[in-house]
């Protein structure tokens, strides 16, 4: 599903990584572990296009990653830094948007049951801007489940999650996986990476 072939990224003279190269199937998942300021971030932003690249290729199944592409858009679901969202409508709305947008099916059921499994019921007619930064995550969160994929990109999912909320997300990543998505995460989680990952790039 993602092959990543001799990746390189600098900023100017400093490299951030170089000769990065793996592979994750339809079914596994594979955590960037390293410590702070490693890189994690901006190698799943050149994963999804949100950065370029120095040299090196990323592909998605099996096509050079375009992220202008309708299908590349279509596969794959990613939530990096703070969740994009439309400021102008309810949480249930923008996820009611994301969800139709994607052509999910049954989309007012698979909203309803993502908003109660993250716990924002209680906010849906809020409006996002208007959240804690806990719920606002898990909004990105909700944006990534509502819709279809193939490939999930997580930036640090665990972060602002409670024990429960995470335990939830040890679950619902394996499930993804069961599901034959193929994740790509950074954490600095030690029982989420245990948990879900069949094996960690370190950078």
């Amino acid at each position: 599903m993602l092959e990543v072939r001799d990746l390189r990224k600098s900023y100017g003279d400093d490299p951030v990584f170089a000769g990065l190269r793996f592979t994750i199937a339809a079914g596994e998942a594979v955590a960037v572990e390293g410590r702070n300021g490693s890189g994690k971030s901006t190698l799943l932003k050149c994963l999804v296009g949100a950065e370029t690249q120095d040299a090196g290729e990323v592909l998605v199944d099996g096509v050079v990653r375009d992220e202008a592409s309708a299908s590349f858009r279509a596969l794959t679901a990613s939530l990096l830094d703070d969740a994009d969202y439309f400021p102008d409508v309810s949480v249930v709305e923008h996820l009611r948007l994301v969800a139709w947008l994607h052509g999910t099916p049954e989309p007012e059921r698979e909203v309803l049951d993502v908003l109660g499994e993250l716990g924002l019921s209680e906010v849906r007619d809020q409006l996002p801007p208007t959240l804690s930064s806990g719920q606002r995550h898990r909004l990105g969160l909700a944006s990534c489940f509502v819709r279809p994929r193939g490939l999930l990109v997580l930036d640090e999912p665990e972060q602002r999650l409670d024990t429960q909320g995470r335990t939830w997300l040890r679950e619902r990543l394996k499930a993804e996986k069961a599901a034959g998505v193929a994740v790509v995460f950074a954490s600095h989680d030690r029982d989420l990476v245990e948990a879900v990952a069949d094996r960690s790039v370190l950078l």
